[in-house]
């Protein structure tokens, strides 16, 4: 027996720190949204998931900063988003302007604009994924409007209810500001502590799976049934 202990401790590990790392649970086999692959490779693995878990440091930041610069303009000048937008398009544009022109007149060499041109195999790869989309949500509308997934339409109203909440509570600006940053930071910490919000996250999905399977069996699944019947002739 004391052997066994002895094992069992000599088994463990301290991190870092010098701490003892917790012993594996039975839900940190659990992971958020289901995922199989990393954090990196579930944002796509490119130069955006880079920039989103700040292994691009200076890009991160200059979002964050141009985000808040945006928002700060907009809700204390008073001035709509589209009429900011054109302010800002205008400025730069004249300054551009003159600055090509001045370097004509003082004979100096222009220096070359990259040219922005979109390929065809990227419009097709977006328009591709923007048509699967598209079918998708008009597949649960389908779904929702001839009372097929009772459960998709008790999801899809909780859901816009929340928006219309949100909506009347904050502007769309701050909704989109809120937004940007949400997408900067938490991506990022998840990342930093992802064994703790999984092992969190999964005793929280086995509590909400427990009641959850009750209202269904006690309502949801009734109402359904009840729902078909009386579709039937």
């Amino acid at each position: 027996m004391e052997n066994l202990n002895s094992e069992d401790l000599c088994s463990v590990e301290p991190n870092g720190e010098g701490r003892i790392n917790d012993p594996p649970s039975t839900s940190s086999s659990y992971k958020l949204f289901g995922r199989q692959a990393t954090v990196h490779q579930m944002m796509g693995g490119g130069k955006a998931a880079d920039v989103i878990l700040w292994r691009r440091r200076h890009v991160s930041c200059g979002i964050i900063v141009v985000a808040t610069v945006a928002w700060l303009l907009v809700e204390r000048s008073g001035l709509s988003f589209l009429s900011l937008c054109s302010d800002v398009l205008l400025v730069l544009i004249v300054l551009l302007f003159l600055r090509a022109n001045y370097t004509v007149f003082r004979k100096r060499q222009q220096q070359t604009l990259p040219e922005l041109v979109l390929s065809e195999e990227m419009v097709n790869n977006a328009a591709a994924s923007f048509r699967v989309k598209v079918n998708y949500m008009l597949l649960v509308a389908h779904d929702i409007t001839l009372g097929k997934d009772f459960r998709l339409f008790f999801v899809v109203v909780i859901a816009l209810w929340l928006l219309s909440v949100i909506g009347s509570l904050i502007s769309f600006i701050t909704f989109l500001y809120i937004g940007i940053v949400i997408s900067i930071t938490i991506p990022v910490l998840y990342n930093k502590f992802e064994d703790r919000v999984d092992r969190y996250a999964g005793m929280i999905h086995q509590k909400f799976s427990k009641h959850y399977k009750i209202v269904d069996e006690s309502v949801i699944s009734r109402l359904s049934r009840n729902l078909s019947k009386e579709k039937d002739p």
